[in-house]
């Protein structure tokens, strides 16, 4: 299991309108992924403009070449993209340690 830290920047002000873009995104496109296993969005709270996106692939090919290099990565852009005040830095993580 690969989990994808999306950290967003959005234009102030734009909070609801960027919350209910993402949310219909992760419905109708980023759910219809090869491998993609679950996803949230967590809001900053000291930085508002601030979203962390967290999304869990079956695998990390799943993301960079499946769906990055696929039809659906134009279509997800196209949906939050305009939202961003930055592009969003991307990082992958594997667990190490759990506690249940």
């Amino acid at each position: 299991m690969i989990l994808e830290i999306a950290d967003i920047r959005i234009a102030p002000g734009q909070q609801a309108a960027f919350e209910e873009a993402i949310a219909h995104g992760l419905k109708t496109v980023i759910s219809q992924a090869q491998g993609f296993v679950s996803a949230r969005v967590q809001q900053g709270i000291e930085s508002p403009e601030r979203y962390l996106l967290q999304i869990e692939w079956a695998t990390l090919e799943d993301h960079t070449v499946h769906f990055r290099g696929g039809p659906l990565f134009p279509a997800w852009r196209a949906i939050v993209g305009p939202f961003f005040a930055a592009p969003p830095q991307v990082e992958h993580f594997e667990a190490r340690v759990t506690q249940g």
